[in-house]
C-alpha cells in the first residue's frame, strides 16, 4: 500500500506551529524542526507556500507572487531556480503553458508528511460538535447522518460516516404486516439501533402468524447475537421442536434470511457529494467524480474504508490513488477510526474531497468527530 500519515494526539499537538518558526528565517537552521529529506529551508518554504496558495485559490503560483509573500528575502530569479528544482524532483508541475506552478500528488504528500501546520479546535468548536451529535431523542441513523453533514459543512467536501455490520446482541424482533404478500421485519439491537427489512409472506397468511413468529423469536433472543439465534432456530426446526405452524415457520425463516450469515451489513452515509463538483469544469473530471460516487455505493468500498481505518490509531490521509479506493487523481481521503470501549472499532469517520482541501483544518475536525462518534456507538 502506498505511504500514508497517521496522526495521534501527541503528534497533532507537536506539529501545531512547527513551521511557524520558519517565519523567523534568520534563525540558525539547526534550531528548526527537521526538514523533509531533500529539502533545505528555501525549498521547503517555497513548496509550503505554493501548497497553501493552491489550497486557498486552486490557481498556479508564480515567482513574483512568492517573492512578495515569503518571509525569506529571495529574488524572483532565485525562486524560479528553486521551483525548477522542485519540478525536476516531481514535487511541482506547470499546468499548460502557465509560468506558475502547482503541487503534484507527491508534493502534497511531502507537504502533509513534513510541512503541514495543524490547527487546533477551540473549546467552543468541540462543544458545538459534541452538542450536535449528542442531541437526545434522535435515532442512531439520524445521529450518523448529522455527523456526515457536519463533516461536510466544516470541510466544504463530502463527509462520510461508516458504521460496520452489527454483531452485538439483539433486543427485539417484530413482524409488521404491510399488505398482501409483504411484511416488515423490525430488528432492535441492544444499543438501540433499529434495522428494517421487507420480506415476502406466504399467500393467505393470517395476522396471527406474524405475531406468533415475533413471539417465537423474542423468546429465544436472551441477549444473543443474530447468528446465535439463527443457529438455535435452525436446530429446533430440524428437530421439529418449534411448535410453529407451517406458515409461521416460513415467516421466521424468511425474516432471519434477510440478514446473511456474515451478520448485518454496515451502513455508509455520505453527505455533501455536490461539493466535489463545485469547482470542476472539465468533462473528464466530472466523469471521474461520478465514478467515485459509484464506488462509494459499492459494498467492497465500505469494507475497504473500514480496513483503512482499522489499520491505524489515528487519522490517515490518502492523496490521489494512494488508498487504492479510487483510481483517480485529484481526490484526497482523510479517515479516522471511531473506537468504543476497550479500543474496539465501531465505525469510521472521514472526508473525501479535492486534493486542495484544507488539511490543517480538517484533520483535527475528523479526529475529534471520530472520538465523539466512537463514544456514542461504543
Amino acid at each position: 500500500m502506498a505511504s500514508c500519515i497517521v496522526l495521534r494526539d501527541d503528534k497533532l499537538r507537536s506539529f501545531t506551529g512547527r513551521f511557524s518558526r520558519l517565519q523567523g528565517r534568520a534563525a540558525n537552521q539547526s534550531t528548526l524542526s527537521p526538514l523533509p529529506a531533500g529539502l533545505d529551508v528555501r525549498s521547503a518554504a517555497i513548496l509550503r507556500e505554493i501548497v497553501e496558495q493552491y489550497v486557498e485559490t486552486g490557481e498556479p503560483v508564480g515567482s513574483r507572487t512568492l517573492a512578495r509573500r515569503l518571509p525569506l528575502p529571495l529574488s524572483p530569479a532565485t525562486i524560479r531556480n528553486v521551483m525548477a528544482d522542485l519540478t525536476d524532483s516531481g514535487l511541482l508541475f506547470a499546468p499548460h503553458t502557465s509560468a506558475g506552478r502547482l503541487p503534484t500528488d507527491r508534493g502534497l504528500r511531502l507537504f502533509v508528511d513534513g510541512l503541514l501546520n495543524f490547527g487546533e479546535l477551540s473549546e467552543e468548536e468541540r462543544d458545538t460538535i459534541s452538542a450536535a451529535l449528542q442531541a437526545s431523542g434522535r435515532s442512531l441513523e439520524d445521529t450518523l447522518t448529522e455527523a456526515s453533514s457536519l463533516l461536510s459543512g466544516l470541510s466544504s467536501a463530502a463527509g462520510l460516516v461508516l458504521a460496520p455490520k452489527t454483531e452485538g446482541p439483539v433486543k427485539h424482533i417484530e413482524f409488521v404486516p404491510l399488505g398482501p404478500g409483504r411484511a416488515l421485519v423490525v430488528l432492535v439491537n441492544s444499543d438501540g439501533n433499529v434495522e428494517n427489512r421487507v420480506i415476502e409472506t406466504p399467500p393467505g397468511l393470517p395476522p396471527s402468524a406474524l405475531q406468533q413468529a415475533s413471539n417465537y423469536l423474542n423468546a429465544r433472543l436472551s441477549g444473543r447475537a443474530l447468528a446465535d439465534v439463527r443457529r438455535v432456530v435452525a436446530t429446533e426446526m430440524a428437530a421439529n421442536r418449534t411448535e410453529l405452524d407451517a406458515l409461521s415457520a416460513q415467516v421466521v425463516a424468511a425474516g432471519l434470511a434477510t440478514w446473511t450469515g456474515e451478520g448485518r451489513s454496515g451502513s455508509l452515509i455520505v453527505r455533501g457529494q455536490g461539493r466535489l463538483l463545485s469547482d470542476v469544469t472539465q468533462i473528464e473530471r466530472i466523469a471521474a467524480i461520478q465514478a467515485l460516487f459509484e464506488r462509494l455505493e459499492a459494498q467492497e468500498t465500505m469494507l475497504r474504508l473500514l480496513e483503512l481505518a482499522e489499520q491505524s490509531d489515528g487519522v490517515r490521509i490518502f492523496i490521489g490513488a494512494e488508498s487504492g479506493l479510487f483510481a483517480t487523481s485529484g481526490v484526497s481521503v482523510i479517515v479516522s477510526p471511531a473506537r468504543g470501549e476497550g479500543g474496539r472499532i465501531v465505525g469510521a469517520i472521514g472526508v473525501i474531497g479535492p486534493t486542495r482541501i484544507n488539511y490543517g483544518r480538517i484533520i483535527p475536525v475528523v479526529d475529534y468527530t471520530a472520538r465523539v462518534i466512537g463514544h456514542l456507538l461504543g
